[in-house]
C-alpha cells in the first residue's frame, strides 16, 4: 500500500452528507477535485455475501458488502427495497464493510448503491441487485373485517391472523404492520383478544361519515426465525350518521337519537326475571327480516313452561347468542309497562320495521338499568366499548396511542436519511 498522504477532498469543507450519486464540489476549483470526476467501476474492489445471480438471499441473514484489499475503501452505502424504501445499516470506521442492521424482508428485490474511494481519493461505484428467498407456505396472513362498505359509529375493526403469535416482542412487530388510518383522525388502538385476534376501536366511537383505511405492511416482514408476513387485502369502511339506540329497562323505553339528537321513542319489553337482558354497549351485527326463534337455541328445553317457537319479523342481531331487537306482537299489552321477554327487546310490528329500516350493521344498541350482566367484550359479539379505555390500551402490544402509530415495521424500512450511512470521519 502506498504511504503517501490520502486525499481526503469531504475534510476541507467539512463533512460531506449529501449522497455520492450526484457529483459533489469542494471549496475552490471544481476542475481539480477527485469528486468532481466520473465514478470509475468499482467491481473489481467490491465483494458481497450474496449469492450468484441465479440464486437468492437468505433473509435470516445480514447482507455485508466489503471491499478487496488496502487501496479503497466505502465511502456511502444506500441499500432500496422495490418499493424505493431505505434499509438501514452501519459502516465500520475504517470503511472497509457495511451491513445491515435490520432484517431483510423475504421474497424482495434490493438495491445496494456502493460508493467507494481508491487512495488517491477518485470515487467507484458499484450497484449490487439481491433477491431474498421466500417461503410461501410458511407466511404470516391476517385477514381483516368488516368487509368494505359502510357501517355504523360502532363497528370495531378486526384481524386474524392464520397462526398464533404469542411473544411480546413478535407481536409488537406484527401490530406495528396493521395500519388503520381514519379521515378525520381519531385516537385508537389495537388490542389483542388472543393470539389469533385483534380488534381495532377508538378511544369514542368513530365519528359520522369517516372514512377509514385499513391495510397490512406485514408482506416480506420478518417475524421470527423463519416466519415472514404475507399478503393481506385491505379494506375500506364510511361511517354514516352517528346511531344511538339507548333502552332504559326499567323505565321500558328506547330512544333512538342521530348525531345526538332524539328522532324517536319507542316503548319496549326487555327480559323478565331469570332472563334479564343484557346491560351495556352493544353493536348490531345484522338485520334479518324474518326468523325463526327457537328455545331451544338457547338451552331451554322443548316443551317446558318457558319453550318457545316464534317466526319473527323485523330482528335486528346485537348478540351472537340470540339477543335481537325485535318486532313481538305478542307483547304489546306490556311492551312500555313491564319486562316480559326471554332476553330480547320486543315492540310492535310498526316500530320494529321503523328501527329495522333506520339501523345498519354497527350501530350502537345500548341498555341500561337492566338486572342483567354487563354485556362481555369479545366471546358474544361486539361488545369491545363496554372495557375501560385504559384497559383496552393495555391489550396492545405497543403501548402507544394514535391510529398511525410508526412501530417496528417502519423501523425495519426506513425513509429517513439516517438509512444513509457514511463514514464518521
Amino acid at each position: 500500500m502506498s504511504n503517501r498522504p490520502r486525499t481526503r477532498t469531504v475534510l476541507s469543507c467539512g463533512l460531506l452528507i449529501v449522497p455520492l450519486a450526484v457529483s459533489a464540489t469542494a471549496c475552490g476549483d471544481s476542475s481539480s477535485q477527485p469528486l468532481s470526476a466520473k465514478p470509475y467501476d468499482a467491481a473489481d474492489q467490491i465483494t458481497a455475501n450474496t449469492p450468484d445471480g441465479k440464486q437468492k438471499a437468505d433473509p435470516d441473514k445480514p447482507l455485508e458488502v466489503s471491499v478487496k484489499g488496502d487501496e479503497a475503501r466505502i465511502t456511502d452505502v444506500t441499500a432500496t427495497d422495490s418499493s424505493g424504501r431505505y434499509i438501514r445499516g452501519e459502516l465500520s470506521a475504517d470503511g472497509r464493510r457495511w451491513r445491515t442492521t435490520v432484517p431483510l424482508a423475504a421474497g424482495t428485490r434490493y438495491t445496494v448503491r456502493v460508493s467507494t474511494e481508491d487512495e488517491d481519493g477518485a470515487p467507484g461505484r458499484k450497484t449490487l441487485v439481491v433477491h431474498t428467498t421466500d417461503n410461501h407456505d410458511d407466511r404470516l396472513r391476517v385477514t381483516f373485517g368488516p368487509d368494505t362498505g359502510e357501517y355504523g359509529v360502532g363497528q370495531p375493526i378486526t384481524a386474524e391472523l392464520n397462526r398464533d403469535v404469542t411473544d411480546p416482542k413478535q407481536r409488537a412487530v406484527v401490530e406495528s404492520a396493521l395500519k388503520v388510518d381514519s379521515i378525520p383522525r381519531v385516537e385508537g388502538t389495537w388490542h389483542w383478544i388472543d393470539g389469533k385476534k385483534l380488534h381495532f376501536r377508538p378511544k369514542d366511537f368513530w365519528p359520522a361519515h369517516a372514512t377509514i383505511a385499513v391495510h397490512s405492511n406485514l408482506a416480506g416482514l420478518k417475524i421470527a426465525r423463519g416466519l415472514y408476513g404475507g399478503p393481506a387485502k385491505p379494506v375500506r369502511l364510511t361511517t354514516g350518521d352517528a346511531v344511538e339506540a339507548i333502552t332504559d329497562a326499567a323505565a321500558h323505553r328506547m330512544t333512538v337519537l342521530r348525531n345526538g339528537e332524539e328522532i324517536n321513542t319507542i316503548p319496549v319489553t326487555t327480559g323478565k326475571p331469570g332472563f334479564s337482558t343484557r346491560n351495556g354497549v352493544k353493536v348490531v351485527l345484522g338485520k334479518e327480516s324474518f326468523v325463526r326463534m327457537r328455545s331451544s337455541t338457547v338451552g331451554i328445553a322443548a316443551g317446558s313452561s318457558e319453550s318457545y317457537n316464534l317466526p319473527v319479523y323485523w330482528a335486528t342481531r346485537v348478540t351472537w347468542s340470540g339477543e335481537y331487537v325485535h318486532a313481538a306482537p305478542w307483547s304489546v299489552g306490556s311492551q312500555g309497562a313491564a319486562n316480559v321477554s326471554h332476553g330480547c327487546t320486543g315492540m310492535s310490528t310498526g316500530n320494529a320495521q321503523w328501527f329495522f329500516r333506520h339501523v345498519r350493521v354497527g350501530d350502537i344498541v345500548k341498555v341500561v338499568n337492566s338486572s342483567g350482566d354487563t354485556m362481555t367484550p369479545f366471546d358474544n359479539g361486539f361488545g369491545d366499548w363496554n372495557m375501560p379505555w385504559k384497559e383496552w390500551r393495555a391489550g396492545s402490544a405497543l403501548k402507544t396511542k394514535g391510529s398511525s402509530t410508526t412501530g417496528a415495521a417502519e423501523r425495519q424500512q426506513d425513509s429517513s436519511s439516517d438509512a444513509r450511512l457514511r463514514p464518521q470521519l
